[in-house]
């Protein structure tokens, strides 16, 4: 938001038509200092987003709207009710993962801009092991919090990092230092996209273990009623 002001002043006051307006309104129109200024600044303000292609966009609003979780049917509510969730916890959870989903959006579309980027994406299987990521603790919602680390540390990072690659790349002129600065930032990338990688299998391994106890449980059932239905047997044949 505050970029988006900055931009729009900057603009209004280096634009020779806003110059010329304010001259106007104060010396013409006979207006006050501050009554111009503020004229001014809407006429900045239009000239501004009209040279944008005439979007305006309120981002505070539009920001709010897109992390917002949607409406919460009665079956997913019923399943955070069966994890032994309250209301608010609900709702906590709900917003945590509304946030995370739109950062792994951002984040995706961010790893996209640059040939670079997109190599170090596909080295570590990032889009894919934080959508599968985001699934798995959506499914599993009372062990939020053994992904404090991933949702509120490691994932925000990656997202700010790949968006100040894409801002240093972007430069039109690149020095030496421009190009060691991408080449740091690619490498704290890269890292941040193994240590990522690293939360998710040690979530997963979880699973892992409680399958491997769950199997190892199946067959000693399995084994317990051979085991009688042999003892069955016996029994007849001596009867």
């Amino acid at each position: 938001m505050w970029s988006n002001i900055k931009d729009i002043l900057r603009y209004t006051f280096s634009s020779v038509i806003s110059l010329i307006a304010l001259v106007v309104f104060y010396f013409i129109f006979g207006f006050d200092f501050w009554t111009s200024i503020a004229l001014t600044l809407a006429l900045g303000i239009f000239l501004y987003y009209a040279q944008n292609g005439g979007r305006i966009q309120w981002p505070l609003k539009a920001q709010k709207q897109k992390n917002a979780p949607g409406r919460l049917s009665a079956d997913k509510e019923a399943f955070y009710h069966s994890k032994g969730m309250t209301k608010d916890q609900i709702a906590y959870f709900r917003s945590t993962m509304a946030q995370a989903k739109t950062t792994i959006e951002d984040i995706e579309s961010n790893l996209q801009q640059r040939s670079k980027l997109k190599a170090i994406a596909a080295r570590n299987d990032t889009v894919g092991i934080l959508k599968d990521f985001f699934r798995n603790i959506v499914n599993q919602p009372n062990r939020l919090h053994e992904v404090d680390k991933f949702l509120y540390t490691n994932l925000p990072s990656l997202k700010e990092l790949t968006e100040k690659y894409i801002t240093i790349d972007g430069h039109v002129s690149k020095p030496k230092e421009t190009y060691t600065a991408l080449d740091n930032c690619a490498q704290t990338i890269d890292e941040m996209c193994r240590l990522i990688a690293e939360d998710y299998v040690r979530f997963m391994s979880n699973d892992i273990e409680d399958m491997d106890i769950e199997l190892e449980l199946a067959k000693q059932v399995l084994k317990r009623d051979n085991e009688g239905k042999s003892t069955v047997n016996a029994l007849d044949e001596e009867i």
